[in-house]
């Protein structure tokens, strides 16, 4: 099995606080990889660090098996790495479609030129609706940012992440904030991107609906340490984990 992404004996501290602690992981390509673990177990944290928001007080990271631990956060984003926030980072004065095709135009360094004729950037046109139609968001590509829900937010957010051609989608709590309604549609957008193939996905998330659904392999941390990875159903029945985390939850659930 091919990896995309590895750590080894990653570990960051803040004072006297370790918040990743020695966390050392393989991350298969095209594969759909989990987080999970309590708040402050360092799973945003562990995410700064892959995404290069925050540098490793020891440890290293590798993409594709060159190290990028020293590497800035849009080196990164260049190789092919993207991240999204519990926040949604969107440009809100813009139009959806204006959101996705900048995007489109950064990747390609393509800046743009008041005095170019429209048609000039008709292909990156044409790319944004492609991919604002594989986020559920055609629709909606002539309305402004700012207007959009919440959930259609962070579905404009991802969109973004594709425009920029990213292999390694990093996707931190891409529920968070939403209505119990629009979290379906979220889950369709993710299942879609899965089903393509074509990239990995690191999620975190809190619902363990979704991570049972969509994970082909769980990691667990806890006070900043990896204590289990697995498939989605080893994890439900790993003594450790239960004890540590899930606290039953499961066994109340299929009850």
């Amino acid at each position: 099995m091919a990896f995309i992404l590895e750590t080894k004996d990653l570990t960051i501290r803040f004072g006297g606080h370790t918040a990743v602690d020695k966390v050392t992981v393989q991350i298969p390509e095209k594969k759909f990889t989990s987080i999970i673990g309590p708040n402050g177990a360092g799973k945003t944290t562990f995410f700064n660090l892959l995404s290069g928001q925050l540098s490793p007080t020891e440890g290293s990271i590798f993409y594709k098996g060159n190290e990028i631990t020293k590497k800035s956060a849009t080196e990164r984003t260049r190789l092919g790495i993207g991240r999204s926030f519990q926040i949604t980072n969107v440009f809100p004065n813009l139009t959806v479609l204006e959101n996705v095709r900048l995007a489109i135009q950064s990747q390609a360094n393509v800046r743009y030129q008041m005095l170019k004729h429209f048609l000039h950037y008709k292909r990156f046109e044409e790319k944004a609706h492609n991919i604002l139609d594989q986020v559920l968001l055609d629709e909606k590509a002539d309305t402004l940012a700012s207007n959009l829900a919440h959930g259609e937010k962070r579905k404009l957010e991802i969109a973004m992440l594709l425009a920029l051609e990213t292999e390694v989608l990093l996707l931190d709590e891409p529920t968070a904030g939403m209505a119990l309604e629009e979290v379906p549609a979220i889950m369709e957008v993710i299942r879609k991107i899965k089903a393509e193939e074509d990239r990995t996905i690191v999620l975190i998330e809190h619902k363990m609906d979704m991570i049972m659904d969509l994970s082909d392999e769980v990691l667990v941390l806890f006070h900043g340490e990896l204590i289990a990875k697995g498939t989605p159903e080893e994890i439900v029945e790993n003594e450790t984990v239960q004890s540590a985390y899930l606290g039953g939850m499961y066994d109340e659930q299929l009850a």
